[in-house]
């Protein structure tokens, strides 16, 4: 299709090193990549692919190419997925970091914040535990913050850490005060997963076909 020709053409010209090319080829690729006017014929909006294109196109072509399926494929997951992907918890510095993220991430995205205070029982315990569950979910945002960081330490005393709250397009769906009684007293990363899929607040895991597609692409 052409359009998928037209951002194959965008992308061969970002991703080449213009200024190690000759200058008739260099030329060649912004012609290739300029904008054209479909009505106005001159422009060639409409053309096909001439030889010389083509023949360009396909030098060097097989890392370039590699690298834009495997851009396309991302592209295509976050779409069929319905958002981003993540990797690890973030953590947040501030009540203004924390602000952000609830309010101009995905509109799909989940986002699990944990605050705590250290030294306080169970908090370590559990950021051990939304490390393990951020690679099971790469869709879902895990944080955390401290409670003095968060600039609300007032209301997050050490009776009600470690606290888990979950959002999702800026609306709170679950607020957790001391979550880990919930807990027994030794808990781990499957306990977490299961109390937090108690209230529906987790998505389906993700299809490891998908991945290991990506995977190929390397």
């Amino acid at each position: 299709p052409k359009g998928v020709i037209n951002d194959w053409r965008r992308f061969k010209l970002e991703s080449m090193d213009q200024e190690s090319l000759p200058p008739a080829k260099r030329e060649l690729l912004r012609q290739m990549s300029s904008p054209q006017n479909p009505n106005d014929p001159r422009s060639g909006g409409n053309r096909k692919m001439s030889f010389q294109e083509y023949e360009l196109l396909k030098e060097e072509d097989e890392g370039c190419l590699k690298q834009y399926r495997k851009r396309s494929m991302k592209e295509m997951h976050e779409k069929l997925s319905f958002g981003p992907k993540f990797e690890g918890v973030h953590d947040l510095d501030s009540g203004e970091a924390f602000l952000e993220v609830i309010e101009k991430e995905h509109h799909s995205t989940v986002v699990v914040v944990h605050i705590y205070k250290a030294g306080v029982k169970g908090c370590e315990e559990l950021n051990g535990c939304l490390d393990c569950l951020a690679t099971e979910y790469p869709t879902v945002k895990f944080c955390r913050i401290d409670a003095v960081s968060s600039g609300a330490g007032e209301r997050f005393s050490d009776e009600v850490l470690p606290t888990l709250l979950v959002y999702k397009a800026g609306e709170l769906l679950g607020n957790f005060l001391a979550c880990t009684q919930r807990l027994n007293e030794e808990f781990f990363a499957t306990d977490v997963e299961a109390f937090l899929n108690g209230y529906g607040l987790l998505p389906e895991k993700e299809v490891p076909g998908m991945e290991d597609e990506e995977n190929d692409l390397e």
